[in-house]
């Protein structure tokens, strides 16, 4: 099993940015890759961005070049730096984690409004 909490999310304004963070439990040797993905209210729940254990990223096109995604894998962490945050980046933002199956944190709440 694997347990992800994740943290950083909070109101922003357009134009700011925002760092989530989230740390693994667990059985995190069995750990292959790391993502995050967000759900905003009506609309399905999309991948934002992805790393792998090899340090291969992957970005959704409506973030890329505003976002990066990074691992930590002394303190078994992962972030997600957003920048340039436009309204219609607000969603619930999920930590993901591939092993013996997708574990999924419990998600953090990113608003984006003036």
């Amino acid at each position: 099993q694997v347990q992800l909490v994740e943290s950083g999310g909070g109101l922003v304004q357009p134009g700011g940015s925002l760092r989530l963070s989230c740390a693994a439990s667990g059985s995190i040797s069995s750990i292959t890759a790391m993502g995050w993905y967000r759900q905003a209210p009506g609309k399905q729940r999309e991948l934002v961005a992805r790393i792998t254990n090899g340090g291969s990223k992957n970005y959704a096109d409506s973030v890329r070049g505003r976002f990066t995604i990074s691992r930590d894998n002394a303190k078994n962490t992962q972030y997600l730096q957003m920048n340039s945050l436009k309204p219609e980046d607000t969603a619930v933002y999920y930590c993901v984690a591939d092993g013996a199956r997708t574990y999924w944190g419990q998600g953090t709440q990113v608003t984006i409004s003036s």
